[in-house]
């Protein structure tokens, strides 16, 4: 309990400080966290704001992150264990990782038009790289003795797979996982932005151009919560899994 109150506390003193200091400023720009949460509570009390906007966003967000994550971990394994194929594959990948995603808009609208495959298309090739990455080292990690013993005891390729490779690259895997899921929220945003009618990058371009600050300001805070909610959420399945692997082993 303890721990948890001094990870907050940080969090707690920094409200604390913010509201008398939006309340005495007086900007528009900046106001009080009283009043961004009244505001956040009266939108999400809007069940529009959340069947039209919210759902569809996260769900676009959650089906490009699946797509990515398992396109990137089944490549990566994959790779991982073949380095003659990697290294024809590496000037390719440095070449590609090296186009930040959000430039990349502009060709998925001319190819995908407005809508949900353009968005789907930004989130997974911004989201793809650190699971594919992550794959590949955790799959080259594979100790030479697991590879030999394997090789003794004439694993299936199946059992080779699940059994040493999977295994041993979970690790990695799991913390690229991690990482491409906040990439993911942000990449929603950011295709949501310039590509949508609908979804909270919509609604905060929206806000923006009616000069909405708190709107805009409450949707900032949602995508906050949001992005702790999905973190905590991988980090507990990450802790229980690798938890579980180390039982069996």
């Amino acid at each position: 309990m303890i721990p948890l109150v001094r990870r907050w506390a940080v969090l707690v003193v920094a409200v604390a400080l913010w509201e008398p200091a939006a309340r005495a400023g007086d900007s528009p720009f900046f106001p009080p966290p009283s009043a961004i949460a009244v505001a956040l509570r009266d939108r999400l009390w809007d069940t529009d704001l959340v069947a039209a906007h919210l759902l569809p966003g996260v769900g676009r967000m959650l089906a490009g992150w699946a797509i990515a994550a398992l396109c990137g971990v089944v490549a990566g394994l994959l790779l991982g264990r073949s380095g003659v194929v990697l290294q024809y594959l590496s000037p390719l990948f440095a070449f590609v990782r090296a186009v930040p995603p959000p430039l990349l808009v502009p060709l998925f609208l001319v190819l995908f038009d407005l809508g949900t495959p353009m968005q789907l298309a930004t989130i997974v090739v911004g989201v793809i790289w650190p699971v594919l990455l992550s794959s590949i080292d955790g799959a080259a990690s594979v100790h030479p003795v697991q590879v030999e013993t394997a090789r003794v005891l004439q694993l299936r390729h199946t059992d080779w797979w699940l059994r040493v490779v999977l295994p041993a690259a979970a690790p990695k895997v799991l913390a690229g996982l991690r990482v491409s899921l906040s990439l993911a929220l942000i990449l929603m945003v950011i295709s949501e932005l310039v590509g949508a009618t609908n979804g909270l990058g919509f609604q905060l371009a929206l806000a923006q151009r009616r000069f909405d600050f708190l709107t805009m300001w409450a949707v900032v805070v949602l995508l906050g919560v949001l992005g702790y909610a999905f973190n905590s959420g991988l980090v507990a399945a990450e802790s229980r899994v690798l938890r579980r692997q180390r039982k069996e082993a």
